[in-house]
């Protein structure tokens, strides 16, 4: 009857191998609840970044779109510039808006400047920059996208 005993308790795991396991495995399902979290937290910054990357391209359609026409009589510039060498010889905008991105609860808001700089006037040639500012609701820290580009009349 001793050896039936025996038999039994070495077919067994003790207490000690079995808080270990435990650990271990309590050790793993942290691991994988931290990487599903972060990967959710970087999926919403891509998602916001590429919005706001959105609305910065939105801003400087608009100044591109805008008619100037030197040809026209008169001519037509319907964003002007200050020249070169002015005190002040950018002009600026400012729209705020409502982040293009799925969302429960309150909306996210994003602030786009829009900044032309007369580069020359011989010929005409302007500096258009966009800039979207956003901030990550996880952490409250400020991003800015932003998007250059040159911009000459329509006929030259």
């Amino acid at each position: 009857m001793v050896k039936s005993r025996s038999r039994v308790s070495r077919a067994a795991f003790t207490l000690a191998e079995l808080l270990i396991a435990i650990a271990l495995l309590a050790m793993v399902m942290a691991g994988a609840i931290y990487g599903f979290a972060q990967a959710n937290r970087i999926a919403e910054w891509s998602s916001m970044s590429q919005a706001a990357q959105s609305y910065a391209l939105q801003g400087l359609e608009q100044v591109r779109s805008a008619k100037w026409d030197l040809w026209a009589n008169p001519a037509v510039d319907v964003i002007p510039t200050l020249p070169p060498g002015t005190v002040g010889g950018t002009t600026n905008f400012t729209q705020s808006d409502i982040m293009d991105i799925p969302v429960s609860g309150a909306p996210y808001y994003v602030t786009n400047y829009i900044k032309l700089i007369q580069i020359s006037t011989s010929p005409q040639l302007r500096e258009v920059w966009s800039q979207c500012i956003w901030t990550f609701p996880l952490t409250g820290q400020l991003f800015t996208n932003t998007v250059i580009t040159y911009r000459a009349p329509d006929h030259q």
